[in-house]
């Protein structure tokens, strides 16, 4: 019925504005009596084989969604019911800001790709917050955060510890956003020796508590073999919970979309299919490098039961959807989840 009925129309319309309507009408949906019960009936599958132990966290199953969709924690009560094991809000900045000037969304269609520029738009550590604090405690949430725009590269490290303080009552695990092509200066966050000083600062703060939450990094699917290194020395030095791979990609090799069309939607990074095979390639050089060190979750072009295992067998612990979620619908979640159950 989605990719029948829904997607036909919902692609007709901007991609941006989509995303709200959808937000509008899932929240509107949900405050109808019976509504959330049909649609756990439709989309949950529960059972005790699905159930993935990390980071001393008990994930119902192991598919989740990814950042960027619930980017102000708005929605992840309701998202609970669509069958996710998990869903990461963000990326949370300390101050709100309006990302970059629209259009900055656009579908690739023949490539079943997205190219966004958002720029971490968001209302801001405090909103987040208050949204937090409605937390009905269905779904472990995540906490991507970052940097403001205007943040000046020495104090990239300050805007790290606020959100992390900010939300470190309030999520359950945490994930470093140092690899999101989209935001201005972000040259210092793939410099090994600054990553190091971050995670340590951040891991201090977290020993601090009386309870720990996991701190997982989030990479970018362009790095080659000798930086992937740096990354697998990186874990081991700073013992670090797990590695996220991966955001989206400056690269646009290969895409089926015209040289015109990408030059007239311009800068941004690229997810969905495109991406699914280097995503798949850095869990595995990960894993395999790392004789599977630290736990990964593994992101980029998952739209099908097959794309889901292929991350999970080369190395993945868990997996996240998001432009397979736009593409595919919500019955991605399931499928992936009972094809998981078929091969235990």
């Amino acid at each position: 019925m989605y990719k029948l009925l829904i997607r036909p129309i919902f692609f007709l319309f901007d991609p941006e504005k989509i995303h709200h309507f959808t937000f509008s009408l899932v929240k509107f949906l949900s405050k109808i009596p019976g509504v959330p019960s049909i649609f756990r009936g439709m989309y949950q599958i529960k059972d005790k084989k699905l159930e993935r132990n990390l980071f001393g966290l008990t994930f119902k199953n192991p598919v989740g969604l990814a950042a960027g969709f619930d980017k102000n924690a708005v929605l992840y009560n309701e998202l609970a019911n669509f069958g996710f094991g998990f869903v990461e809000i963000g990326t949370v900045t300390p101050k709100g800001q309006v990302g970059n000037p629209k259009k900055r969304l656009f579908r690739l269609k023949d490539d079943k790709g997205i190219i966004n520029r958002m720029g971490f738009n968001n209302e801001g550590l405090e909103e987040a917050i208050e949204q937090l604090k409605k937390n009905k405690g269905k779904i472990i949430i995540g906490g991507n955060i970052g940097k403001n725009t205007n943040t000046a590269p020495e104090n990239y490290t300050e805007d790290y510890v606020a959100c992390f303080k900010g939300l470190h009552p309030y999520v359950d695990y945490f994930v470093l956003n140092v690899s999101c092509p989209n935001v201005s200066s972000h040259a210092k966050l793939e410099d090994a020796d600054y990553l190091k000083e971050l995670i340590t600062e951040v891991q201090k703060l977290n020993n601090a508590e009386a309870q720990q939450k996991p701190i997982l990094l989030k990479i970018a699917p362009d790095l080659n073999n000798q930086q992937l290194d740096e990354i697998i020395e990186l874990v081991a030095n700073t013992k670090i919970d797990g590695v996220i791979a991966s955001n989206t990609s400056v690269n646009r090799d290969n895409l089926k979309a015209s040289k015109e069309r990408l030059q007239e939607i311009g800068n941004g990074g690229v997810s969905g299919q495109p991406v699914k095979d280097r995503s798949t390639r850095v869990i595995k050089y990960l894993a395999d490098n790392s004789n599977k060190a630290f736990p990964i979750i593994g992101v980029g072009g998952i739209h099908s039961e097959k794309d889901a295992l292929e991350k999970l067998k080369a190395g993945a612990d868990l997996v996240q959807i998001y432009t397979g979620f736009i593409y595919e619908g919500p019955s991605l979640v399931k499928r992936i989840n009972k094809a998981i159950l078929a091969e235990s």
